[in-house]
C-alpha cells in the first residue's frame, strides 16, 4: 500500500499565476498540484492535495491526517509567521513534516523572517520557486524509506 502524504497550501496560494508573478512565478496551483501527483506516483507515494485561505480549514486538515498520512508537505503562506494554531496542530501530528515557501522568506519583509511552523518542520526549503514543493516530497520519500 503506497504511503500518503497530504498536501496543504495556504491562503492565497489559489491566485497562483496570477498574483505577484514576480515573486510567485506564472504556475497556477493546479499545475503544482498535477506535479506533484506525477512525482508522487513516481515515488511510490499517495498524495492528498488542499488549499484553504481559513486558518480554522487547515488546522482540521492537519488533524484529519493523523492517522491517515505519513507526512505532510505544507506551504502555510503568510500562516506561517502568525498561525500558533497551525504550529500546535502539527505538533500533535505523528509523522514528517516538511515546510516549503515559493519565495525566500528571509529576503522578504523582516515580518516574514519568523516562522512558528518551522520549529516543527522536519525540513523547511525556502526560495526555489515551485521546485521546492518536488524537493520536499523527495525528502519525504527519502525519510519514509
Amino acid at each position: 500500500m503506497a504511503k500518503r502524504v497530504t498536501l496543504l497550501n495556504g491562503p492565497n496560494l489559489n491566485l497562483l499565476g496570477k498574483r505577484q508573478p514576480e515573486i510567485y512565478g506564472y504556475e497556477t496551483l493546479a499545475d503544482i498540484e498535477a506535479r506533484v501527483a506525477a512525482l508522487a506516483a513516481e515515488l511510490g507515494l499517495e498524495v492528498a492535495a488542499h488549499q484553504s485561505n481559513h486558518e480554522g480549514v487547515l488546522v482540521d486538515l492537519i488533524q484529519a491526517a493523523r492517522g491517515q498520512s505519513q507526512a505532510i508537505l505544507i506551504n502555510p503562506a503568510a500562516y506561517s509567521h502568525t498561525s500558533v494554531a497551525i504550529l500546535d496542530a502539527l505538533n500533535a501530528f505523528e509523522g514528517l513534516v516538511i515546510e516549503v515557501h515559493i519565495s525566500n522568506i528571509h529576503k522578504r519583509e523582516a515580518f516574514r523572517h519568523h516562522s512558528y511552523v518551522s520549529s516543527r518542520a522536519d525540513g523547511v526549503i525556502a526560495g526555489c520557486g515551485s521546485e521546492g514543493y518536488l524537493l520536499g516530497l523527495r525528502r519525504i520519500a527519502s525519510l519514509l524509506g
